[in-house]
């Protein structure tokens, strides 16, 4: 069985963090999702997954891969075929990236690397397209949109620059995120 792990790599659980780690529970599975690295907030987890104190660099599992989008390889459902474990950084991403799944995982462990292709994902996206390319939909017939934007007030907008999925026409979303970030100060 296909495992999903998040090395939960902010200092807090937030609750943008909440917010995504519950969307992609719902899309892969309570049963296939994994946390680790969970020192605070473990018990708003409990219901979306495994939760684990350890790092992912404390527990040994065989079959796994990072997903890291400094990776060389491009995951393919054939390469997705080699593992049963599928690790992710549980990370808000910069723009521009400063590649810190390659310096907080992928540099610690000695296990195979991929990307999902060269452009950074919000980690739900990330695991849901993995997820896709698992079940045999390669990266190229997967549609993307390449940032996605947020009216906070009228006239004021954030964008987000980051890839995210689009299924049916819509761009794949955290549901509740979009209420979160617009409820959010704007920084000026």
């Amino acid at each position: 069985m296909t495992k999903f792990v998040v090395e939960h790599l902010e200092p807090s659980m937030y609750k943008w963090c909440i917010i995504e780690y519950t969307h992609m529970s719902k899309r892969v599975g309570k049963a296939n999702l994994m946390f680790t690295n969970v020192t605070a907030g473990a018990a708003k987890l409990k219901s979306l997954g495994d939760v684990r104190k350890d790092s992912i660099k404390d527990i040994p599992l065989k079959k796994a891969c990072v997903l890291d989008p400094s990776a060389k390889k491009l995951l393919t459902p054939k390469e997705a075929k080699k593992f049963d474990y599928f690790i992710f950084g549980g990370i808000l991403g910069d723009n521009p990236q400063r590649f810190r799944t390659k310096k907080l995982i992928t540099s610690k462990l000695k296990l195979p690397a991929y990307n999902l292709g060269d452009k950074q994902m919000s980690t739900d996206t990330a695991v849901i397209v993995c997820k896709k390319i698992v079940d045999g939909t390669p990266l190229g017939k997967l549609k993307f949109a390449e940032e996605y934007e947020i009216e906070e007030e009228p006239g004021f907008y954030r964008i987000l620059p980051y890839r995210y999925l689009v299924e049916k026409g819509k761009i794949v979303f955290a549901p509740n995120l979009k209420d979160f970030l617009s409820k959010l100060k704007p920084s000026v």
